[in-house]
């Protein structure tokens, strides 16, 4: 059987089942990197997910959050990847870190033990921690795309699906506290259009109630008369 150059080298410098995993780690997906790129502010993703963060009209580094500018091929973390090896943590077959992705995605007892460690999470958490909705990434209602932010799931709805009918619940207005999960728009694209122009981050405080924040918009209000007259 031939042997790969990444295999040979691991051979060489000795595989280690105690590398650190999340320097091998893509910070977006959380899976270990597959074609890994660096930008300019040096942080690295996988390429898809790269691909992803570019996607809205000012991407930024979902790291630092600094302007996303450049990419290229983080050649000294494919060497790692080739170089070095990890147990699975489903069948305990040693595996060159470059091929775990794809051992883990066909292998049925990892697929287990994700799944026991999920439960096993979710049993533990904190009660008032699993009602606190995810407000940062959506998926698309549409075709499932995960991961993408309040631009980019607007964008690629415009993009990708205008035109497609049907009831669809707008993810953006169910997460947010006054959102109806049930409610469904009967043109979704036409109502992100309109609706989802700006960030309600901006405007937005989550931990203040609807008494509070319109107390608040009274008195500002007021004070606005008050400086005008």
């Amino acid at each position: 059987m031939a042997v790969s150059w990444g295999e040979a080298a691991a051979a060489a410098f000795g595989r280690r089942d105690d590398v650190d995993k999340t320097a091998l780690t893509c910070p977006v997906c959380l899976e270990i990197y597959e074609n890994p790129m660096r930008i300019e502010c040096s942080h690295v993703f996988c390429g898809e997910c790269l691909l992803a963060l570019q996607k809205p009209k000012k991407p930024i580094c979902a790291v630092c959050r600094s302007p996303l500018r450049g990419g290229a091929r983080a050649v000294e973390i494919e060497k790692k990847l080739e170089m070095t090896s990890s147990n699975c943590g489903g069948c305990g077959t040693q595996v060159i870190m470059k091929k775990l992705r794809s051992h883990n995605a066909t292998c049925t007892k990892y697929k287990d033990f994700i799944t026991q460690s999920v439960k096993a999470s979710m049993k533990d958490q904190h009660p008032s921690l699993s009602n606190v909705p995810n407000r940062f990434t959506f998926t698309c209602p549409f075709c499932n795309a995960k991961n993408l932010d309040q631009d980019g799931l607007v964008e690629h709805c415009i993009t990708k699906h205008t035109g497609e009918l049907g009831k669809m619940v707008c993810p953006i207005c169910s997460s947010m506290p006054w959102g109806d999960p049930n409610y469904k728009s009967a043109d979704l694209i036409q109502h992100l259009k309109i609706r989802h122009k700006f960030s309600y981050d901006t405007f937005v405080d989550y931990n203040v109630n609807e008494d509070e924040m319109l107390q608040e918009a009274i008195e500002l209000s007021l004070k606005d008369r008050s400086i005008r007259f």
